[in-house]
Formats: C-alpha cells, sequence, structure tokens
C-alpha cells in the first residue's frame, strides 16, 4: 500500500522526473550537432498503430510497448501468453483449462473462470476485437509485431478495454515468392513443425499460407489413484493451426485483404498441486483407499498432482475477416476502412472438480455436460483523413455475439461419505463447544449422518448426474467513435476521442437436476417450518450420536436444532446439490449506453523530446454470472445460503485515467527513454472469486492503481549488432477501504469472518509494486557467410497474492523468469540453428492459488482444516529448431 512506502513512490517520481529534465537539454544537444540528419533513426522512426493510424511510436501519446517480428522469435513468443516476459506488468495466467486464461495490466484485469465476465485488457488480432481473453490465445503464426497499449484505450478499441490493449500485427502477403520452414525439438518429447509460403498471382494479388503442429507430453506427472482416470501425466500440448491471406491491390487507391484461420487443440490440462494441506486430507485419503492429495510437507514443485477423472480438452477455433482500405480522392485523401469478420470459438474440457484421487465432484469432457461457445459476427467502418492542422478519424463498430454454455456437476461415489464425516465434524465442533458433544455412544459411521438426516438409504442421497444447466446468451453492441489531433502549433498537439456505445445483452438459463437431489429435499423437508414432524430425523441424528444431547429437554433441543440445522442443510444443498434449482428457468436482460472518451495534449519540446498529459474515461460492460447463485435471501449481494438467485447481472465498470509521459530520443535515434506516471481509479470493479464451493462476482466501489511505467531501448552506435529493450514498473494497485457487503466484514466476537475480508484497504492480487523487463540481443558475423545470434530475456516480478480473496496461503514471493537462445546460420538467412530454453534457471511459482474445492472452507488464516491448490507454471524447458528460407 502506498502509506506504507512513501519512499517507493518519490522514487517513481525522482526517476521521471530525472527523464524529463535530463532529456531535454540532451535530446537538444542531439537535434543541433552537425550532421545529426544523417544518423540512424531505426528505433526513433518505429511504427505502431496504436491510435489505428500508422504513427511513429515516439509521436504517439500513449504508453506502448512494441515487439517486433524478430524479439518475439527470439523470446519463443507463438502465443500471447509466451510474450508476458517482455512486457513489465503484463501478467498472463490459466487456470482450470487453457480455455480459461486472464491477462492484467498495471494489476488489472477479471478472473476469466467465468465466460460471463468481459476482460479488461482486450485482445485485438488484425483489427477484429476477440470477446474473451481466453478466445485470443493460441499459435498466431507469422508475426509483424505486437503492440502492448497501458491505460485505457476505449476510444478508438471500444469497450473492455479499461485496462489496456494487446493488439497483434500478422504479416501481410507480399508479391516476392518465398518459402519458410521450421523443425523443432526439444525436453518432454516436444516436436514441432510449421511452414509458410508467400507468391504473387499476379501484379495485383498475392497471398500467403502458414500451418503449424506441435505436439508435447505433459510436464505434470499425474497419480490417478483408482481411477478411471489412466493417464499419468497433464499439461501436454497437441495442436494444429492453418492460417492463409489473400491480398488484393487492384487500384492504388484500394487495397482488400482477406483472411481465413483454423486452430485446433486436443490436449489434457489442468491439474493442481496442493500447497497447504490441511485436516480434510485425513478423510479424502481414507476414502480413496491411498493417499489422495499430496502429504503435508511434500514440494509441490516436484509437479505431482492427484486426479482420478480426465482432464481432456478439446478447443476450436476459426474464422474469416476481409479488410478493405480505400484511398478516396473525393475527400482530400481520407481513407475508408472496413473490417467485417465472422467467428466461431469453442471449448470442451473434462475436469476433476477436487483435484484428487478421491471421487468427490468432476466433469464429463463431453459436448453435453461441457461446452463454451462463442459466434460473432463484427463490422467496423473508419473514415481517416489529414490536413495540414488536423489528423482526424470517425468510425462505427457492430458485433453480434452468441454465447452458448453447458455446465454440469457429476457426483462420484467418494461424495456422500466425504461431506458427511466433513459436517460431523464440523457439527461435532460446535457442539462440544457449547457442551454437548458427539460421543457417539452407538458408534454410527460419521459417513451415514447425512443420510439419516435426509432421510435416504446410505449412498443414494448424492450420486449421479447432480447439474446439469444450459445458459444462452446474445450480446449486440453498436458504437460511434471518433479520434482527432490539432496540430495547434508546430509543437503542440491536442487530441480529442469520443465514443458512444449502446450494449444490449439477454440472457436464458436453464437448471436441472437429473439426479433429483435426494438429500437436500430430505434436509429440507425435515427442517420445512409447516412440516408438523419438523427436525425429526436431525433430532434422531443428532440424539443417536450424542447422550448430552438426547438427555436435554425439548425446547433445547429445538434451539439447538434451529442453529446447527441450516449449517447441515447447506452443506446438504451446495450449488450442484441444491434441489431449488432443478427445474428452474430464468430470462435477464440488459441494456447499457455508455459515452467515453480521452483528451491528450503533447508538446515536443524539440525533435527528439515529446512530453504529454492525458485524460481518458473507460468503460467494461456489465453482464451475467452465469453459474449456480445462491445466497441466504435470493439477492446475490447476501451472504451464505441456498436460496436461488434469479437476478445475477452485475453493472458496467468505469475507470478515470490520469497520465503524465515523456518520450525522448537519444544519440542520433538509436536510443529511446519513455516514461509514464499514471493514475487510475475504477469505479464498481468486477471482481470474480472462488471460494471454495462456487464462484461470486461482486462490484467493488473503488480500485485505485497509480505508478510509473518506464522503458528504455538502446541499439548502441558504437557495438553493431547489439540490441537492447527493456521497462520497469512500480505500480500501487489497491481496492478501497469501504466496501459494503458481508463478504468484506471481518470476524467479530458474535460472528465470522465473510469470505473476502481481507480486501478492503489491501493491495489487490497479481499486483506486485514492482516489476521489470530486459531483453539483450546481440548478432555478430561468424565470416563473410555466417553469422552468429544470441537473444536473453528476463522478467521479475515482485511480491503479490495469486487469490482474488488474499488469503496469506495463495501469497507468492519475488521471483524471475530467464529465457535464452542462441543460433547461427547463414548471413543471407537461408538457414539458421538455434538452441533455446525457457524459463533456464528452473524458477519455481505458481500461477494461480485456490481454495481446494470442498476442502478451503474457511477464511481465516491458518484453519487447520483448510487445503490450498494452485496451478504452477511451466518448468525449464529447452530445444532445439533448425528455420530454413527459401
Amino acid at each position: 500500500m502506498a502509506s506504507g512506502h512513501p519512499q517507493r513512490s518519490v522514487l517513481a517520481i525522482a526517476l521521471f522526473s530525472a527523464i524529463v529534465s535530463m532529456a531535454v537539454p540532451a535530446a537538444a544537444q542531439d537535434a543541433a550537432a552537425p550532421g545529426a540528419e544523417d544518423e540512424p533513426r531505426t528505433l526513433a522512426t518505429m511504427v505502431v498503430t496504436a491510435q489505428k493510424r500508422e504513427e511513429q511510436m515516439q509521436d504517439v501519446p500513449i504508453s506502448v510497448t512494441a515487439l517486433d517480428e524478430q524479439l518475439l522469435r527470439d523470446n519463443n513468443v507463438s502465443d500471447i501468453k509466451d510474450m508476458q516476459i517482455l512486457v513489465p506488468g503484463l501478467t498472463v495466467t490459466s487456470t482450470q483449462n487453457e480455455a480459461i486464461t486472464t491477462a492484467r495490466i498495471r494489476g488489472i484485469g477479471t478472473v476469466g473462470d467465468n465466460v460471463g465476465l468481459e476482460s479488461s485488457v482486450g485482445i485485438v488480432i488484425d483489427g477484429v476485437y476477440r470477446p474473451r481473453n481466453s478466445v485470443g490465445f493460441g499459435d498466431l503464426g507469422q508475426l509483424e509485431r505486437i503492440e502492448v497499449l497501458k491505460g485505457p484505450q476505449g476510444t478508438v478499441f471500444g469497450k473492455n478495454t479499461s485496462a489496456g490493449v494487446i493488439n497483434v500485427v500478422t504479416r501481410r502477403p507480399s508479391y516476392t515468392q518465398s518459402a519458410e520452414a521450421e523443425i523443432t525439438a526439444g525436453n518432454y518429447g516436444a516436436l514441432g513443425v510449421s511452414g509458410a509460403y508467400n507468391d504473387a498471382f499476379s501484379d495485383t494479388a498475392a497471398f500467403s499460407v502458414y500451418a503449424a503442429k506441435r505436439k508435447r507430453d505433459g510436464w505434470m506427472d499425474v497419480e490417478t489413484g483408482n481411477g478411471p482416470r489412466t493417464l499419468d501425466e497433464d499439461y501436454d500440448q497437441n495442436f494444429h493451426t492453418v492460417r492463409a491471406k489473400l491480398l488484393f491491390e487492384p487500384a492504388e487507391t484500394l487495397d482488400i485483404l482477406l483472411s481465413a484461420d483454423y486452430t485446433s487443440r486436443e490436449e489434457n490440462c489442468c491439474t493442481a498441486v496442493q500447497t497447504t494441506v490441511g485436516g480434510t486430507a485425513a478423510i479424502l485419503n481414507a476414502l480413496a483407499g491411498g493417499q489422495a492429495v499430496a502429504a503435508p510437507g511434500d514440494d509441490p514443485f516436484d509437479r505431482v498432482a492427484y486426479s482420478n477423472r480426465p482432464t481432456d480438452q478439446d478447443i476450436k477455433d476459426k474464422g474469416v475477416s476481409a479488410e478493405i482500405n480505400w484511398d478516396m480522392s473525393g475527400l482530400g485523401g481520407a481513407t475508408l476502412t472496413s473490417i467485417t469478420a465472422a467467428r466461431e470459438w469453442q471449448a470442451i474440457n473434462g475436469l476433476d472438480y477436487d483435484f484428487s484421487t478421491a471421487d468427490l465432484i468432476y466433469r464429463n469432457g463431453t459436448e453435453d455436460e461441457s461446452f463454451t461457445g462463442f459466434e460473432t459476427f463484427s463490422q467496423e467502418f473508419r473514415l481517416t483523413g489529414a490536413t495540414d492542422r488536423l489528423d482526424w478519424m470517425v468510425g462505427m463498430f457492430y458485433s453480434d455475439e452468441d454465447l452458448t454454455r453447458n455446465e454440469s456437476y457429476r457426483v462420484g461415489a467418494h461424495y456422500e461419505p466425504y461431506v458427511s464425516t466433513l459436517v460431523y465434524t464440523l457439527v461435532g465442533q460446535s457442539l462440544a463447544a457449547a457442551g454437548v458433544p458427539l460421543d457417539n455412544p452407538l458408534g454410527i459411521p460419521p459417513a451415514a449422518f447425512l443420510s439419516q438426516v435426509g432421510g435416504t438409504p446410505y449412498g443414494t442421497g448424492f450420486t449421479g448426474l447432480g447439474a446439469l444447466d444450459r445458459y444462452e446468451q446474445n450480446a449486440k453492441s453498436l458504437a460511434l467513435f471518433t479520434n482527432n489531433t490539432w496540430h495547434a502549433t508546430d509543437a503542440l498537439d491536442l487530441t480529442l476521442g469520443l465514443r458512444y456505445t449502446r450494449e444490449d445483452k439477454e440472457l436464458t438459463s436453464d437448471y436441472s437436476n437429473p439426479n433429483g437431489s435426494l438429500a437436500c429435499t430430505g434436509a429440507l423437508t425435515d427442517q420445512n417450518p409447516l412440516n408438523p414432524a419438523r427436525y425429526a430425523r436431525l433430532r434422531a441424528a443428532l440424539a443417536s450420536r450424542s447422550t448430552a444431547f438426547a438427555g436435554l429437554p425439548g425446547p433445547v433441543q429445538d434451539a439447538i436444532m434451529a442453529s446447527a440445522g441450516p449449517q447441515i442443510a447447506g452443506y446438504m444443498c451446495l450449488p450442484w446439490a441444491n434441489a431449488l434449482h432443478n427445474g428452474r428457468s430464468t430470462y435477464q436482460e440488459s441494456e447499457e449506453t455508455e459515452w467515453s472518451g480521452t483528451l491528450k495534449a503533447a508538446y515536443r519540446w524539440n525533435e527528439n523530446v515529446m512530453t504529454y498529459a492525458s485524460a481518458a474515461r473507460g468503460y467494461k460492460g456489465g453482464g451475467f454470472n452465469l453459474d449456480r447463485v445462491q445466497s441466504a435471501d435470493g439477492d446475490s449481494a447476501s451472504g451464505a445460503g441456498i436460496t436461488p438467485v434469479a437476478d445475477t447481472s452485475f453493472p458496467g465498470e468505469f475507470v478515470d485515467s490520469y497520465e503524465l509521459g515523456a518520450k525522448t530520443t537519444w544519440a542520433g535515434g538509436s536510443l529511446l527513454l519513455n516514461a509514464t506516471l499514471f493514475h487510475q481509479e475504477y469505479e464498481d470493479f468486477q471482481l470474480n472469486s472462488f471460494l471454495g464451493t462456487s464462484f461470486v462476482v461482486r462490484s467493488i466501489p473503488k480500485v485505485t492503481s497509480k505508478g510509473l511505467d518506464a522503458e528504455i531501448l538502446w541499439q548502441p552506435q558504437a557495438v553493431t549488432g547489439l540490441m537492447l529493450q527493456g521497462g520497469l514498473m512500480y505500480a500501487d494497485t489497491t481496492f478501497g477501504d469501504d466496501i459494503p457487503g458481508g463478504d468484506f466484514v471481518e470476524r467479530t466476537p458474535l460472528s465470522t469472518s465473510g469470505a473476502l475480508y481481507k480486501l478492503p484497504g489491501a493491495t489487490m492480487p497479481f499486483a506486485p509494486e514492482w516489476s521489470g523487463s530486459m531483453a539483450v540481443t546481440y548478432e555478430w558475423d561468424f565470416s563473410s557467410d555466417l553469422v552468429g545470434r544470441f537473444n536473453i530475456g528476463a522478467k521479475y516480478m515482485g511480491d503479490y497474492n495469486t487469490g482474488s480473496d488474499l488469503d496469506v496461503e495463495k501469497a507468492q514471493s519475488s521471483y524471475t523468469v530467464v529465457n535464452a537462445r542462441v543460433g547461427f546460420g547463414a548471413s543471407d538467412n537461408r538457414w539458421m540453428v538455434e538452441l533455446w530454453g525457457t524459463n533456464i534457471t528452473d524458477t519455481e511459482y505458481v500461477q494461480v492459488g485456490f481454495d481446494a474445492p470442498l476442502q478451503g472452507l474457511f477464511p481465516d488464516p491458518g484453519n487447520p482444516l483448510n487445503t490450498f491448490n494452485a496451478f504452477p507454471a511451466a518448468p525449464r524447458m529447452y530445444g532445439v529448431t533448425l528455420r530454413v528460407r527459401y
């Protein structure tokens, strides 16, 4: 928190001030130096499309990290997740499967486990917006560059970019015939091949085709127990992709680019490891007839997971797009751009919900039980022009998105005895504290406790397909936008951007409990106030297990049951077993109309120094929680309970962002030093949290992110072939002090703590105060025909918490990840052999920590019953790659 580290805030401001104060006189000297115009300016003239027009990066008043094709290749970047090593302040994590991936910038992002929530970090690939982070991950083919734009970018990139944008630009076809091929082999049995061909049909038409196939064994060992899972490894790789582009340029003023792509991934992912093993493990071990989870003291980075159910996943992604650019002389040289796209994405995956070899709850990897699919159509029109004094753009964006989700929970044979034993233990602790111990004089097994309470034969109350739900959501979005830069003087630019967005969403949800939820039904019947024999079964269950209870007067027994009964029913009616959901159908709709925009002032002191100030308003759409939601009274914001919630909506998220930046060029264009001070305040931040039995969505009234973002690019003129790119970020990202709701209240003598009580005033998860990256590349000549190339890239992350509820058990200490690559080949680039490694120091860290389902039930630190799991990051990988080019 900022108040705890004032010296770091001072350091960040001092660093920013030093860059600006040093740069102005130094750069002025560069500008005045004789012959300066003839010095190389390869870095200073780097082009980006951060404002959807080609501009030199040093002229754009936005904090941008630009990664070119060679740097991406040197760091083994084939998808967006790989590139985080190159960008300070960017983290990308995956959880239950590779289709659940979350990107965060400056500590801000949206947990991806629920597709009802859209991302705070937008993914745009070749001008086409992807509706969720997960939909933008995969082999990207032949890259030209990736731009990471930090801070709200809603004016030109639209809603759901309140934290930033990852803008991917892939290679366009050229009129030169060429062929490229690559083969890679590595540890864990890795083998990959790819090829590309580019050619011209004529002087006005060209095409390119890219295809790749990659396989790898899993790097996680899996103990399968009694199965039925047989595969003893996880996190393998098996995917193939095809991408094709066709370019028509029938006239000098018109070009048409058609693109199509298809990707298939059939893999196994994702198991988890235990980082803290609690008292529930003993129950699981007894039921599984062996070790069901890791033993206390086991090293989670031995990467041994426990899972008796398959984690097979099948992801398909395909789409087509057409981009048309028409230079219209009739409008003073304005360019009309049209981007039309249709995409389809789907994921099916099996899941062992309990992450153990005990058979508690799971999901089969079939379309009927586990399916998430998007079908999207989008259309964007932009008209862009320029005069001597004004660069202008107006545009329209429309999208129509259909989202389908099939969600299920199957109940295994060990579920009833496990939950029964757990509930018996918890009830026993509560009654013992009240002087009514469960001495169990008849020796009745704890595993039979819930069958007696529910009035069902043992083994029949919880079994089979417990939940099978269908969600169908349609979202239509229409936006009008403009972004204009007025060159008020030769040195001063003023930019005004404005966007109007209207979004309509409709959601139909159908819930069913195919197994009838017999145990929950029995408990609710027994506790129904209208039942003349209310509490009869619960009374008998407690009396047969407690001599003290049996001897109490009836009214005292009634008071104890009135207190313990709802707790017992709560465990018998967890979402997948709650009979109150069975047969429900709900319809929800929402309409949002919002304005967002930006105002910027940029002043160029000379050709090498530009400073800017900006203010922006960003917006991320509201939505619906696509999950079984239940609470004490049917209000989603209320405390734990079993009453189904019909209204699962949450409001839109807003951010007000202010930046003060400097972009400076040194040494004749071979050294760039850029820095940005930022202050962002989020309103109604959408937080998705897993609380041990279900995901809940909470709107946080205020989240603040402030700090410094600095970058360096250096290509020393004195050392030919050397290139350095790095960055440093200081970010103080905190929750507001006042968050209403019982979830955020700490324990009092008369109450238990809310599940999220640690959040008010605390640093957000995945938000280290300090992070930094550095990549160094050196290329040299072996001879007139051979060259060598070496690259090393590293990413430092300070301490942060990986859990959305900030449990101390989910804390991640600081770490550094290092990638390296060295190669030699022909000086004409006809071939090259490269040795490479990722995470070469085998750094051990976790992506996300979480409460073990049904095992991490209590928010207070150090509760001996709690078990915590984590999805670990990948270990060291290495291999060799051969590239050939014609």
